[in-house]
């Protein structure tokens, strides 16, 4: 959603960059191309013109003009501008000292509530909450039964006495899943309500009326992310009108320019505490605005994706597969490496989990054209292999990748590319495991791996050349001298060479070998 804005913030981010001097033209030309990204992606005017005059007061002050880094420290005050638009600190749901907690789901219809409130109770149970949904929208087609399928995807309890299609009371039910809680041990109550295609007075007075009968702890407005300012306007009219806690943005993985988001919390004074980024019912989680725009300026989300991690991967299959690893390469199998790709995909999408990455904008286009479907080829690739095929691939011959590669519907050269690349990751991983560092790279000596170098008894068995002379004049006396600092047998803080010209020092071959000739 936020594309379109992040690309706009980089290329103006990219012409600070390398200037040790902000000049007030480069502050004024700044400001200017962030105020047009931010209009581009449909921003409330008047937030617009609180951002660009809070960043302008900032960036002329002396937190930028004493900056070692004056680009880096204009980033830092849009960054922390843009959390302080999307409302600050992360706002947690309140739940009450006597369950069950009542949370209240408003909004337009077409916004997402039906299905965000199954999203909402399966983000609840996997907390450790019982919650329990409340069908209270009886009056657009079909919407109890939605609600029902939803709940039984989410694996939670639904609460649906009245059949809706226009038939039934909302406010008796909401007054009586309450009572229906209480007794079946339920400790949050989810109430998805009515909406309407426009705001009018029966929508208003039937979300009141309810609001009214069950007193709710929170109230969410639910809000289609892709709507633009009128998101903004809507949330105005349902704080004036029946007032709500806080806001779940729905469908912000679309493809709108994302104003809604950089709007909502600042013109309404609400903070917004969930988003949801998918159809699935797991795209759903707490908005952090810290990380919001972090995302939006490129820097990626990793707090999120550790957390996504550390949900799905099992703390006991990781140790296992460390210990594999430190005993040797050959430990490893095609079996560990299909599991270790299950838990990844478990995680969702792979151009979801790339695009939280620092510095993944540059290849936007490229994680939007991966096709995810490659790691489902890959596992019908290893599971049409033996046990003993996957144990050692090394005995996978020519008609063996023949068979393979008609059991899982491939070209023999995609099981031939395979295996070659699970025996690359396999050695990079082992080396990795044992602390010999990143392959291809020159090793530190005495501390192992390639290029390290052999030492006995403290010293590197290769003896230093023939002596040079310094080419500077003072140190080439104390040379000659024989003694000083400049001596070949001991230099500053006893570190052999230690004081010595730069110029005399013999680089490693690995060194010779890439820089160029003198």
């Amino acid at each position: 959603m936020f594309d379109t804005l992040s690309d706009r913030l980089a290329a103006t981010f990219k012409n600070l960059r390398g200037k040790g001097r902000l000049s007030e033209a480069d502050i004024d030309a700044t400001a200017r191309e962030i105020r047009i990204a931010l209009l581009e992606a449909d921003v409330a005017l008047p937030v617009v013109r609180a951002f660009i005059k809070q960043v302008k007061e900032r960036a002329t002050g002396t937190e930028v003009s004493k900056a070692l880094n004056p680009a880096q420290q204009v980033i830092k005050i849009v960054n922390e501008e843009l959390v302080g638009i999307l409302g600050g600190e992360t706002r947690r749901l309140r739940f009450a000292k006597n369950p069950p907690t009542v949370v209240m789901l408003a909004g337009l219809q077409g916004a997402g509530k039906t299905t965000l409130a199954g999203k909402l109770g399966r983000w609840l149970r996997e907390q450790g909450h019982t919650p329990l949904l409340v069908a209270c929208d009886l009056q657009r087609p079909n919407a109890v039964n939605q609600l029902s399928v939803v709940a039984e995807r989410a694996g939670v309890a639904v609460f649906a006495p009245e059949p809706g299609n226009g038939v039934g009371d909302p406010v008796k039910v909401a007054q009586d899943s309450v009572v229906f809680a209480r007794d079946k041990q339920h400790d949050v109550v989810i109430v998805d309500t009515a909406g309407r295609l426009g705001i009018d007075e029966e929508l208003m007075r039937q979300a009141a009326d309810i609001r009214d009968a069950v007193r709710p702890d929170e109230i969410l407005f639910v809000v289609d992310a892709m709507i633009g300012q009128d998101a903004v306007t809507t949330a105005e009219a349902f704080r004036d009108g029946v007032g709500f806690d806080g806001v779940v943005l729905s469908k912000l993985d679309g493809d709108a320019r994302g104003g809604a988001a950089l709007s909502i919390a600042q013109v309404t004074g609400r903070q917004i505490m969930f988003a949801s980024n998918g159809e699935k019912l797991e795209d759903f989680d707490a908005f952090h605005p810290d990380r919001m725009a972090s995302r939006i300026l490129g820097m990626g989300d990793v707090l999120s994706l550790i957390e996504q991690a550390e949900r799905t991967f099992s703390q006991q299959e990781a140790e296992k597969l460390a210990s594999k690893l430190a005993k040797g390469p050959k430990e490893f199998t095609l079996d560990d490496f299909l599991s270790q790709m299950e838990q990844v995909r478990k995680m969702g999408s792979i151009s979801k989990l790339l695009g939280m990455m620092p510095g993944m904008g540059q290849m936007r286009d490229q994680i939007n054209n991966l096709d995810e479907r490659e790691v489902d080829r890959t596992a019908a690739i290893i599971k049409s292999m033996t046990p003993a095929e996957r144990s050692d691939p090394k005995i996978i011959n020519g008609s063996r990748r023949a068979r393979i590669a008609k059991g899982s519907g491939v070209d023999v050269s995609a099981v031939k590319g395979l295996v070659e690349r699970f025996f690359e990751a396999r050695k990079m991983m082992s080396r990795m495991a044992q602390g010999g560092g990143v392959p291809g790279m020159p090793g530190i000596p005495g501390m192992g791996g390639p290029g390290g170098g052999k030492r006995k008894g403290g010293k590197q068995q290769k003896k230093a050349k023939g002596r040079r002379r310094s080419g500077n004049p003072m140190k080439r006396q104390a040379e000659e001298q024989g003694g000083g600092r400049g001596g070949q047998d001991g230099g500053a803080f006893g570190i052999p060479g230690a004081g010595q010209d730069p110029g005399d020092f013999e680089l490693p071959k690995e060194f010779r070998d890439i820089l160029p000739p003198k």
